[in-house]
């Protein structure tokens, strides 16, 4: 039996058999482009596969060392990679700058740090474990672009559009290119050190020879614009990267806007953190203890038990020991069915994160209808789950040893919670006004009920939703 062939093996019992079937059908029958930071969500889409368990699955792959994840930090402008690492960790500047772009960028994880999978070696060799080899287009398709750049499969042919010059270069080596320069604005750059140089070519036409002298090195700080006439230009490309280049000079028109300005969607780095299988497997091994890095969105859910202290002098410590953990393991199914994670428990408390107020709202009504089962099975009353639901930015941080997450948001969501008294479910506007969350309330006839309350630690009064 191969190394390939144990991996599966083990992996089978792992992760969902319909995710690993297709996992490994692409390891055997996939081309090597296919193998190379894989989109989790359009494999997903693609195979007709659930994205949860497809995502599980890669995870569990990744862990045992058939796949490697990385973490890949895009420009918005772009999509190209910034940086790339194994974690998080990775990510310790305040500020990414695209030179493509010539725009910085403070990361952020949700649209900004990308998850992607690529096969291992030990698995399968493909040509992108040796990127200084790939062919430009497939540089470009594979390594400089993220897998949320929705790249089209005649890349070639776009680039040939835009493309006056592309020259491989060695390290250590000089080219000088003979050009003769159109009026338009143009854009010298190298996909491998992000290095470019603007061209403003306009004004009256020359017959005079220009000359310009570009320095590849990922050192150098961002070059400028330089204005130039139409009319010929000896261009000197200077290799001083260490690694070898692909420098190209390019038409900034309507053609290159479009290609860059593709999009679709991807796993991203938030996704990922309120990913259940993640948080079981990869633990600690996610962010340093003095990192902070920002999240714009993210939806919290607490959970508590309505008088869980009664309830131990009810039925005594065994009995309320077992339904304690029923009712956690009922939580813990239903937040991970839907996309979400458990951050952390509170005595008989929960906290737990989801990418999107939808699928709180939907984990929310599928715990309180859970736990109704429960009581019905046991023909009593005991278990009253009280839910608060808030969503907004925050900060993902490690404490004490674990990630966890701290801001304002994470402190009205807990407030939220202690609104509830009952089975009723409390909600702020965000995760109520979403429009994902209405098309749950209108599909399930509920109708949530505004409140304007005061919650402890909190200046304002703040609209709150009552959902029956």
């Amino acid at each position: 039996m191969s190394e390939a062939d144990s991996l599966f093996a083990i992996l089978r019992h792992a992760a969902d058999a319909g995710a690993v079937a297709a996992i490994e059908r692409l390891v055997q029958e996939g081309s090597d482009r296919d193998l190379c930071r894989i989109n989790a969500l359009a494999f997903a889409a693609s195979e007709g596969l659930d994205e949860e368990p497809l995502i599980g699955a890669f995870l569990h792959a990744a862990r045992l060392g058939a796949f490697e994840l990385s973490w890949n930090l895009l420009c918005p402008g772009c999509g190209g990679v910034l940086a790339t690492g194994a974690t998080l960790k990775t990510f310790d500047r305040s500020e990414y700058d695209c030179r493509l772009c010539a725009c910085g960028y403070e990361p952020t994880l949700d649209e900004m740090v990308e998850v992607t999978f690529t096969v291992s070696p030990r698995v399968r060799p493909i040509a992108a474990h040796h990127p200084d080899t790939l062919p430009p287009a497939d540089y470009l398709r594979q390594i400089f672009f993220g897998s949320g750049a929705d790249l089209p499969d005649d890349l070639d042919r776009l680039l040939d559009e835009v493309t006056l010059e592309l020259v491989e270069l060695p390290p250590g080596e000089r080219a000088i290119l003979s050009l003769q320069l159109p009026a338009a604005f143009l854009v010298v750059s190298d996909p491998v050190t992000h290095s470019t140089q603007f061209l403003d070519v306009k004004g009256e036409p020359t017959r005079e020879r220009q000359s310009l002298t570009v320095v590849i090195d990922p050192m150098s700080p961002p070059s400028g614009t330089v204005e130039l006439h139409p009319g010929p230009l000896r261009l000197t490309l200077e290799n001083r990267a260490g690694r070898r280049t692909l420098p190209g000079v390019w038409i900034a028109g309507d053609t290159l806007h479009d290609l860059l300005g593709r999009r679709r969607p991807f796993l991203t780095a938030k996704r990922l953190l309120s990913n259940q299988t993640f948080r079981d497997i990869y633990r600690t091994d996610t962010l340093d203890v003095d990192q902070r890095l920002k999240i714009t969105s993210l939806t919290f859910l607490f959970t508590d038990l309505k008088g869980s202290t009664e309830l131990y002098e009810r039925v005594g410590d065994l009995v309320a020991f077992d339904l304690v953990r029923s009712h956690f393991r009922v939580l813990h199914e239903t937040i991970a069915a839907e996309g979400g994670a458990v951050v952390k428990t509170i005595g008989d408390a929960v906290m737990a994160t989801f990418p999107t107020p939808n699928r709180a709202v939907a984990a929310a009504l599928r715990m309180r209808e859970a736990m109704r089962q429960l009581n019905d099975q046991r023909e009593r009353e005991d278990l009253v789950l009280k839910i608060g639901i808030h969503e907004g930015p925050c900060l993902a941080v490690m404490f004490n040893d674990r990630q966890d997450y701290f801001g304002q948001t994470v402190n009205i969501a807990a407030r939220v919670q202690g609104l509830a008294t009952s089975r009723s479910i409390f909600a702020t506007a965000p995760v109520v006004e979403h429009l994902e969350a209405v098309r749950i309330f209108e599909g399930s006839g509920i109708r949530p009920a505004r409140q304007d309350r005061s919650l402890r630690g909190i200046g304002d009064k703040l609209s709150v939703y009552e959902i029956p």
